[in-house]
């Protein structure tokens, strides 16, 4: 098998097939991980998904989260609950229970 270089996959080309603008820093579910939008993406066109990172992520887990745990999106913001929730990354930063941010490092 041979393999063609393609691009350095710290951010992949993403198109948009919904029929709004998705906006700059938007958190995008990708089946198995997320990713952070570069910019906003018009539709039916192709943007920057940044996969790679840290990111200040919303908190709605309501413990505390320590440093290196692996953190899912709930759709709506980042919690330790694997169950049914799309993987993240791991958290780069303690955070509190009342804390409602987090940093989280993309899984790539």
């Amino acid at each position: 098998m041979k393999a063609t270089y393609w691009q350095r996959g710290e951010a992949l080309d993403y198109v948009n097939t919904t029929d709004e603008t998705i906006p700059a820093n938007t958190v995008v579910e990708i089946v198995s991980r997320i990713g952070v939008t570069g910019g906003d993406i018009e539709p039916g066109q192709t943007g920057t998904l940044h996969v790679c990172g840290v990111f200040e992520l919303p908190k709605t887990d309501v413990t505390e989260i320590t440093m290196g745990t692996a953190v899912y999106s709930d759709g709506t913001g980042i919690t330790a609950t694997a169950a049914s929730n799309t993987p993240a990354g791991y958290a780069a930063q303690a955070a509190g229970a009342d804390d409602k941010t987090i940093l989280v490092k993309l899984l790539g």
